[in-house]
């Protein structure tokens, strides 16, 4: 998979009302949504300050086994929508959007820099190798280096591999908090992507701040 460079931009930490957020996940979704949510808050209280090595595969595993994976037609009764983090662990399902929002959001509010991680579009070939079959995913994005082979962090994949090594995903665009990519050029603001605007909102109703 080949991924164009990235371009660093000040940001700042992911900042959340932790007491907020866990009542509105026992409100919402009762005791064992909150304690899905509270297992979310220590795992980011532990590693916080972490290599970013550690924090990558610490946040990789967390959402790869706390959530299963589903379609929002069954777990939302909507075509196409992008869940909270707080919403995921609620139901504790979601779609690869809803990893990747997840893994995201986590990284940010351990201190990883926005501008290393963007969440990538790519076709993503099933079957095996000789299938000419794809689907529409999204994976994780990790640049240690704006110039650097990007880490994949894959809800299909239990381990993080290099882009170079994902011969079976083939990028569309990416995007971050600083600004959508399409063919190692930003193309526009993530402001123009809708979904991403209705996430941020719903994000500060709960305690968040992104």
């Amino acid at each position: 998979m080949a991924l164009a460079t990235a371009a660093y931009a000040p940001a700042t930490a992911l900042q959340f009302d932790a007491s907020r957020i866990q009542q509105a996940a026992q409100a919402r979704y009762g005791q064992r949504g909150a304690q899905a949510v509270s297992r979310w808050m220590v795992m980011l209280s532990q590693h916080r300050g972490a290599p970013e090595s550690q924090q990558l595969r610490a946040v990789n595993d967390f959402w790869n086994s706390a959530v299963r994976g589903g379609e929002d037609r069954h777990i939302w009764a909507q075509p196409d929508y992008w869940a909270t983090p707080l919403e995921t662990l609620g139901k504790q399902a979601g779609d690869c959007e809803d990893f990747v929002i997840g893994k995201y959001f986590s990284l940010v509010h351990m201190g990883v820099p926005a501008e290393k991680l963007r969440l990538i579009y790519v076709r993503a070939r099933i079957g095996g190798m000789g299938s000419s079959t794809t689907i529409a995913h999204m994976v994780l994005g990790y640049y240690a280096t704006p110039d650097a082979d990007p880490l994949v962090l894959d809800n299909l994949m239990g381990s993080i591999t290099s882009a170079s090594q994902r011969r079976d995903l083939t990028p569309v665009f990416s995007f971050n908090a600083q600004g959508i990519y399409v063919a190692g050029s930003t193309a526009a603001s993530p402001d123009r992507i809708g979904h991403w605007r209705n996430l941020l909102a719903k994000m500060q109703k709960e305690g968040f701040q992104p």
